[in-house]
């Protein structure tokens, strides 16, 4: 089964999103449609010696290895060995991972604002989502798949993110950061790289709503938002109003649209990129690439 992104959400800032809606267990699931490539059968696997626990292995598929990560595992979940289980291959971050799932049902579009941030559900499951939904009086998990892959990793000792190993540079001392991320483990490396490099002016937000009604304050208050703010750096995927929608509402309004906002997320692909660019963001940045931020970030404002 291959999905058509082109016939997928064709407005940029609609604050919403198609997903694609799987089980693992009695537990339901969902992955957004532009990560998926394609949903197959599962395969014949070639384990990896000393591999992670949650690794089954590698596939070949269409010339391509590709991992293996079982979501059963993962969530310590007992597969059945249904018939019915399936692999989504997936691209995001720049790479390609595939997640063995249960059935996988239909597609549903949403709106960010029915997304709700989780709390602690129960016990290690809550590190591992961005958000819940509440469809047909069922309770849908959205799974955070680059934490995901970066625990694995971590475990494994490789490097997910590709950190920043320029010199600090005193002129970006006095400049002041927006950042708008979701993810507590990528906000930390987010400020963490940024104030390494010399940016320790940075005021962060948890999803683009709250970053909005911010910067809507201010304009409420007679302030110039450009003498307030240097940049805003926005992830796209975020409960309540995604990074599309922010940087489309400023970039609309006379009184904001000088703003730069550069968009990093695991989303900019060479399929997706034009997306961004026709809400007028000044930018677009890969997930890893916190280095290639970084000097874009100094190409705008120092």
């Amino acid at each position: 089964m291959a999905l058509n992104k082109q016939e997928i959400l064709l407005d940029s800032g609609t604050n919403e999103l198609e997903i694609v809606k799987f089980e693992i267990g009695s537990n339901q699931f969902g992955i957004n449609v532009m990560k998926v490539r394609e949903i197959i059968q599962p395969v014949e696997v070639t384990v990896v010696p000393h591999s992670h626990q949650d690794v089954e292995g590698m596939i070949s598929l269409r010339g391509e290895i590709l991992p293996v990560i079982n979501l059963f595992s993962f969530f310590n979940v007992e597969s059945d060995q249904s018939e019915q289980e399936k692999y989504i291959v997936t691209e995001f971050n720049q790479r390609k991972f595939v997640f063995h799932t249960g059935t996988v049902s239909q597609i549903h579009r949403v709106s960010w604002e029915e997304i709700e941030k989780p709390t602690a559900l129960n016990q290690g499951m809550d590190r591992h989502l961005t958000g819940i939904i509440k469809l047909d009086e069922k309770m849908i998990f959205l799974p955070d798949y680059e934490k995901i892959i970066y625990d694995i990793e971590s475990a494994s000792g490789v490097e997910t993110y590709h950190m920043f190993d320029g010199e600090k540079d005193e002129r970006r001392t006095g400049k002041k950061l927006y950042v708008v991320e979701d993810s507590p483990l990528l906000m930390r490396l987010l400020t963490n790289e940024l104030t390494e490099a010399g940016y320790k002016n940075i005021v962060t937000f948890e999803d683009g709503k709250q970053a909005y009604d911010h910067v809507m304050d201010l304009v409420s208050k007679g302030i110039t938002v450009t003498e307030e703010i240097d940049m805003i750096i926005t992830d796209i995927e975020m409960p309540k109003m995604d990074g599309h929608r922010l940087t489309k509402l400023l970039k609309e309004n006379p009184l904001t649209s000088s703003i730069p906002i550069l968009i990093f997320s695991s989303l900019i692909t060479e399929d997706l990129r034009h997306k961004g660019e026709t809400i007028g963001a000044d930018d677009q940045i890969s997930k890893p690439e916190i280095h290639q931020l970084i000097e874009k970030v100094d190409h705008f404002i120092i």
